[in-house]
């Protein structure tokens, strides 16, 4: 079947949002005495979930609050602190999303909460090229489960063969694996080392995503 649809991750792939979850994290971290360096937390966390996040943080620095209640504080810092900083977008970003939206249908797919993505998303004036979005609490279950992806799909009226994925961690990787979807892993610094072995295409960029996979020939 034709490619009809591009289903985008959101922090790593089409922002560069791990200095910002970063320093949220620290927000709620600092009044619990613990402290993490910056490279040390984004290489073990980049792409995790943030409740995963949480009960790990707990759990490690038994901490005098759930996995879940940490999550809530730091996806609250997270809106706090991307009101006062927007994230960078990654190269090449709006250039690409111009690119394919003349082409196909594009969805958001993205383990961040609206509270998290729209603004930054309006702030850049991305909202325009998404024909949907989903965001985690649109769903029962977030990434790594396919709940997500199966969701986009349903929402865009086209099955797995008809769309790619574009993702920059694992576990993104393993929820589009999971709903059937082809998958284009762009990893960055804090991910590089992760498992992309069920990958479908390993790209340098969303440009060498476009030019080498699905720009129309």
């Amino acid at each position: 079947m034709s490619l009809k649809a591009i289903l985008f991750d959101f922090d790593g792939t089409l922002v560069d949002s791990e200095a910002l979850h970063y320093t949220s994290w620290c927000e709620v971290l600092a009044p619990l005495g613990v402290s993490i360096s910056e490279a040390v937390f984004c290489d073990e966390f980049s792409g995790v979930p943030t409740v995963k996040t949480g009960h790990i943080l707990q759990q490690r620095y038994n901490l005098p609050h759930t996995g879940d209640a940490l999550a809530h504080q730091k996806n609250t810092q997270f809106v706090k602190t991307a009101s006062r900083q927007k994230p960078k977008l990654m190269p090449h970003a709006i250039d690409v999303l111009t690119l394919c939206a003349k082409h196909y249908k594009l969805a958001l797919v993205t383990g961040s909460t609206r509270d998290e993505a729209l603004p930054v998303l309006a702030h850049y004036q991305l909202l325009e090229y998404f024909d949907c979005i989903v965001c985690k609490n649109d769903v029962a279950n977030p990434k790594p489960h396919p709940e997500p992806y199966c969701m986009a799909m349903a929402k865009l009226d086209v099955c797995a063969q008809q769309v790619i994925a574009v993702e920059d961690s694992q576990t993104g990787l393993t929820s589009a694996v999971a709903a059937g979807i082809n998958t284009a892993v762009i990893p960055h610094q804090h991910s590089v080392d992760q498992d992309f072995s069920k990958a479908t295409w390993h790209c340098e960029s969303l440009d060498a995503m476009w030019r080498q996979i699905v720009k129309p020939r």
